[in-house]
């Protein structure tokens, strides 16, 4: 009975003993790995916030819709130019071409009376001469030798003349006969004649002929200019032998400058003198300039079958030269208008965006911001697109109008690498 008791109590201590140390083992390990997961939720969590709050920082400063940012220096290297948008007369007239012309009057092709050998130049291209200016001086022998000639045949002239009065008066007197007057008439005539035609030659050379009846002979004679203008071309060197009519300088009168435009046979009609042209050329593509129709032409010339149109400018300024290649329209009715240069439109299917200088948001000191905005188009006129802005946008924006689709690329590379 003893042996029995005695084993049913090791036998529960044992039970006993064991169910106290299970549960502790297992709790331990649950709350172990309840701190482990925990923390690795709480480092995952932390981690995810931490890079969503870096990528939403990233999007904030990068991914504005529509905007780009470039520094000074970038701006400066792309070229990039704005303006204040401005409104331009704009019209569906009668578009023209052609080119800037001078009257036959204005230009002069300058070659010599008799040649020689250049002994001197007075100017260089480019230079402002007034209408009887020396250019250059040409010297050959047989320029003295026309005045010596010239020399003789008047002192001869003095003779004669006296022997014609003397031999008239006999004449009229009954002294002398009628042959010896006739002879001493006909003999002063003719050397009258001769001495003429000499002293006619030599203010031609521009030669003084009073200074040669003193018994002046001049070496070389002057080159001169028949009117005032600016020197196009020299066509001569020292010592250059030049053949009588032989050009040697050319001048041109700019101040009196004309378009000489093309007119299609469809538009004749509606052409009429005294009518406004508005025109640009390459040198001044966003300086409107004006003309007026002096005379239209009565032929058309034959490819393409055009008439040519003659209209005045005003040139003072002498800025515009003869050549210049010129667009045009003869104005037939016009409108005022917002317009910018075709260049600063930037087309995305049927969308027409143009950029603009948003200087009223906060940036960088050396930093400059874009916008993107969406217009519609009307009129072109002259390179120029009418656009009508979004309301909310002011009429005095600055307009980028020269290097918008190098705005465009950047943005569209920006947009991409965000997505990225």
């Amino acid at each position: 009975m003893k042996n029995i008791l005695l084993v049913s109590t090791v036998l529960f201590t044992l039970m006993f003993m064991s169910c106290n140390d299970a549960p502790k083992s297992e709790l331990g390990h649950n709350e172990a790995e309840g701190v482990s997961k925990t923390n690795e939720a709480g480092e995952d969590a932390h981690g995810e916030e931490g890079h969503n709050e870096g990528e939403g920082g990233h999007n904030e400063e990068e991914g504005e819709e529509g905007v780009v940012m470039l520094s000074n220096d970038q701006i400066e290297t792309v070229g990039l130019e704005t303006k204040t948008l401005e409104k331009r007369n704009l019209g569906n007239n009668i578009k023209v071409t052609g080119g800037l012309e001078l009257f036959p009057q204005d230009k002069a092709n300058i070659s010599p009376f008799m040649g020689g050998n250049v002994r001197s130049i007075k100017v260089i291209e480019g230079d402002k001469v007034r209408k009887g200016e020396v250019l250059a001086y040409l010297e050959h022998p047989d320029i003295i030798s026309m005045q010596q000639e010239y020399q003789e045949k008047n002192d001869e002239l003095v003779f004669l003349k006296q022997d014609f009065e003397r031999k008239k008066i006999l004449f009229d007197k009954g002294v002398s006969s009628g042959k010896e007057f006739q002879m001493a008439q006909s003999k002063f005539r003719s050397t009258t004649s001769s001495v003429n035609g000499l002293k006619s030659k030599l203010r031609l050379l521009g030669i003084n002929t009073s200074k040669v009846e003193e018994g002046e002979i001049y070496s070389a004679i002057p080159i001169t200019t028949p009117i005032s203008g600016y020197v196009d071309e020299v066509m001569v060197s020292l010592g250059d032998y030049v053949a009588p009519q032989s050009k040697m300088f050319t001048v041109s009168d700019n101040s009196k400058i004309h378009l000489d435009l093309k007119v299609y046979e469809k538009d004749i009609p509606k052409v009429k003198v005294g009518q406004k042209i508005i025109f640009t050329v390459a040198s001044k593509p966003d300086e409107l300039l004006t003309a007026e129709v002096h005379s239209i032409g009565k032929t058309f010339e034959k490819d393409p079958k055009a008439l040519h149109v003659h209209a005045d400018i005003d040139n003072k300024n002498g800025d515009l030269l003869p050549g210049m290649y010129v667009e045009g329209r003869i104005v037939q009715g016009e409108k005022s208008g917002y317009a910018v240069p075709e260049e600063a439109i930037v087309k995305e299917g049927e969308q027409s965006f143009i950029f603009i200088l948003d200087e009223d948001s906060e940036k960088g000191e050396n930093t400059m911001k874009f916008k993107r905005i969406p217009v519609s188009t009307g009129m072109n006129d002259l390179g120029f697109v009418e656009v009508n802005l979004p309301g909310n946008i002011a009429k005095d924006v600055k307009v980028v109008t020269t290097g918008a689709y190098t705005l465009s690329s950047e943005m569209v590379k920006g947009e991409l690498e965000h997505g990225h």
